[in-house]
């Protein structure tokens, strides 16, 4: 089973690197991180799926991830309702001739044509996993050439939490925040 977490972590260096050797470290494989600024100045957000069946070995992920310094805030939203995006360019070779072809897919998939050169077309898109697996699928009969894909971002619906932390823009040794002290993982 895949796990989704939305973690929110202090906007330093090595905070990456932290977590991916936690995940190193514990035998655990990452499917997919994407890492980008949130609302918050000086906190990032993290969206971590990782692919581990074990429940117990997922409470460990979220609980390993609460322990490490620079992490604010854990949240696994697996069973909670989200939306969630991935997004992806594909690059393909063709000429004129099937333009009108490459376009047609596009346009079934609700991606849109962002460079046409005289030899090349990329295209973009952001929807479900399973959309964009579907347009690279209908895409396979011309010749890929190059794909860029984020992996899964994720928002839970309705109201918004939000997480204080006297640990923001803290300087090295000013730093008194621990995290809840959470005694059982529920998912």
């Amino acid at each position: 089973m895949k796990q989704t977490l939305i973690v929110l972590v202090e906007n330093k260096p090595g905070v990456l690197n932290r977590i991916s050797s936690l995940f190193r470290r514990r035998n655990y494989n990452i499917e997919s991180l994407v890492v980008g600024h949130s609302e918050t100045p000086g906190i990032s957000r993290m969206t971590i799926v990782a692919n581990e069946p074990d429940q117990s070995k997922r409470g460990n992920i979220y609980f390993n991830l609460l322990k490490l310094v620079n992490v604010i805030a854990v949240k696994d939203v697996s069973k909670l309702p989200c939306i969630s995006r991935e997004f992806i360019m594909v690059k393909i070779n063709t000429g004129p001739d099937q333009f009108n072809e490459v376009n047609a897919v596009a346009k079934q998939f609700g991606a849109r044509i962002v460079d046409m050169g005289a030899e090349t077309v990329i295209i973009e898109v952001t929807d479900k996993e399973s959309v964009i697996n579907n347009l690279v699928s209908a895409l396979q009969p011309f010749e890929i050439t190059e794909i860029v894909r984020t992996g899964k971002i994720a928002m839970r619906r309705g109201k918004t939490h939000k997480v204080s932390s006297d640990k923001i823009n803290a300087k090295p040794g000013e730093i008194t925040w621990k995290p809840d002290q959470i005694s059982s993982y529920q998912n």
